[in-house]
């Protein structure tokens, strides 16, 4: 765009159509209205700095809090083409030097050469830029029009350009080009080949247990009802209340599950203890309504059980529910899993100083992440208002945490000597905010994903957010037995990202770390210790694809 604008300027400022751009100007010119001229001042302002900054920071922060998942890749394609296109056009501005058409000018002059048009530019960003997020993520009769309307947006700001003696014809078709190819670019970086809901790979995936896909029965349909045994709901009474218990009472009287046992869980005991009761007495079903930490007790409970398991999301991350595409709303998950199948998913079994060994269902790490489920924990009323937020404030505060050096074993493979800021094993990928940070982790795998996050300065934070957002690479996961020579001694090479899977993992690190464990802080330590159990948790689901 520089050279053209040099040959605009140079070589070809004699030659057809340059010759004739100014009678366009003109042209515009004698045709001026008080109404011509009101309109185009609207026009022209929708393509204005101010302008253009409100809509893109409001559209991000709709794209972020509205949807009930934030869409987090769309908000940075619609912030970065915007300033993506801004640099360009500052760059052009300073190597090409262009005077304004010779006309009667309706604006004042800004200090930027007339080449390329910055509103023009602007506008084909942010409205196109929503204009292919419309099509792409709304649905029904309308999202063309709107798709429509917002496409026509940059042509209106380009001629109104024109009208009031701003540009030339090729002033604004240059910032029609950088604005789209300012889209193109972030686009493919964040859009594409982003999805992460791909099967895993058939050398990944371990059989589970024969019996890992039980169809329930249909509802209750005017059937006999079924000897079902003993259901018992595990609550946390801190986000269950009364009007909670009563709507997953009356979904499980619609599946024939009738009289209930509701069981509350206690600080002393989050949920592990009156599950594993529970099954002592009998209990056909668990329920369990909570939070991460109040699933996980009771997975740790229910591990190598055939009693399934049905999930109710009450919390504020709720990872595991999410992952497995459960609704969020308490009744609606539980009304989804109950018409749904049993199927068998993997846990992680770890231990470590000053940690008994337990079971995670969604993640386990330490370092950065354990900060931020610390700093998250310790302002309870604020999650409580926020929701998922909370953890986005509580990671800027922990970015500070230093870097800690570590080596880790994975399976029957070499030492691997490391600095990290985080290290987090998943048997999920995607966390709060929607963002994915193992994206080939599946729960049904028979394997657990490593992630070793160690960036050094503005750059590699960059770099590594850049390869988050676009839900990691497609390159499988190193295992120990891919692992080569360069593999074993990268301390501090200037990787910010890099991800592994395994069956067992062994970490010591050099001083002891902050924890975590699906979400709740444990003991700080200097050992950890991860093992999967595949197929070691049975779940109701709802139907793939429904």
């Amino acid at each position: 765009m520089v050279g053209i604008g040099l040959l605009i300027t140079g070589p070809a400022h004699g030659l057809w159509p340059m010759t004739v751009e100014d009678h366009v100007n003109e042209g515009f010119e004698r045709i001026r209205t008080g109404t011509l001229t009101a309109l185009s001042s609207v026009a022209s302002e929708a393509g204005n700095t101010l302008t253009v900054i409100t809509v893109t920071l409001l559209s991000c922060l709709a794209l972020i809090l509205v949807p009930r998942l934030p869409m987090w890749r769309q908000a940075l394609f619609l912030a970065l083409g915007v300033a993506l296109q801004s640099l360009v056009f500052l760059g052009i501005t300073e190597a090409v030097n262009r005077q304004r058409p010779d006309v009667d000018r309706l604006d004042a002059s800004p200090p930027t050469s007339s080449y390329t048009s910055g509103h023009t530019g602007a506008a084909t960003a942010v409205y196109a830029g929503l204009a292919v997020l419309v099509l792409s993520r709304m649905r029904g009769p309308w999202r063309r029009v709107v798709a429509g309307v917002l496409f026509l947006l940059p042509l209106l700001v380009a001629v109104a350009r024109l009208y009031r003696g701003m540009h030339h014809p090729t002033d604004v078709v240059g910032g029609l080009v950088n604005g789209s190819l300012s889209l193109l670019i972030v686009g493919r970086a964040l859009l594409a080949d982003g999805s992460v809901a791909a099967p895993p790979a058939a050398d990944r995936r371990v059989p589970a247990p024969a019996a890992a896909a039980q169809p329930l029965p249909a509802p209750d349909s005017g059937r006999p009802e079924r000897p079902d045994g003993r259901t018992a709901v595990i609550f946390n009474p801190t986000v269950t209340d009364q009007a909670g218990r009563d709507a997953l009472r009356r979904v499980l009287e619609q599946h024939g599950h009738h009289a209930p046992v509701f069981i509350e869980t206690t600080a002393e005991d989050p949920g592990g203890g009156q599950t594993a009761e529970a099954v002592r007495d009998g209990a056909t079903l668990v329920v369990v309504c909570g939070g991460d930490g109040t699933l996980r007790a009771a997975a740790d409970a229910l591990a190598g059980s055939d009693v399934p398991l049905a999930m109710v999301p009450c919390g504020t991350g709720n990872l595991l529910a999410r992952n497995l595409g459960l609704p969020l709303a308490p009744a609606a998950a539980l009304d989804a899993a109950l018409r749904g199948t049993a199927r068998h998913i993997d846990l992680g079994r770890i231990e470590g100083d000053g940690l008994a060994s337990t079971h995670f269902a969604a993640m386990s790490g330490a370092g950065l992440d354990a900060e931020v489920m610390q700093r998250a924990n310790d302002h309870d009323r604020a999650k409580a208002v926020l929701g998922w937020p909370t953890y986005v404030l509580a990671a800027l505060g922990a970015l500070r945490t230093p870097r800690m050096e570590l080596t880790v074993r994975l399976d029957d493979g070499p030492a691997l000597r490391r600095t990290a800021r985080m290290v987090l094993v998943g048997n999920i990928g995607t966390v709060q905010g929607g963002i994915t940070l193992l994206p080939h982790a599946r729960p049904d795998d028979g394997l657990l994903d490593l992630l070793i996050l160690d960036p050094r300065g503005p750059g590699d934070w960059l770099r590594a957010v850049a390869t988050l957002v676009r839900g990691g690479t497609k390159t499988p996961p190193k295992t120990a037995d891919r692992l080569t020579a360069e593999d074993r001694d990268r301390v501090g090479d200037g990787v910010p990202v890099e991800f592994f899977a395994f069956r067992r993992a062994e970490f010591t690190f050099d001083s002891p770390q902050p924890r975590e464990l699906d979400g709740d802080p444990v003991a700080p330590g200097r050992r950890l210790t991860a093992q999967t159990w595949p197929g070691a948790l049975n779940v109701l689901l709802p139907e793939r694809g429904k």
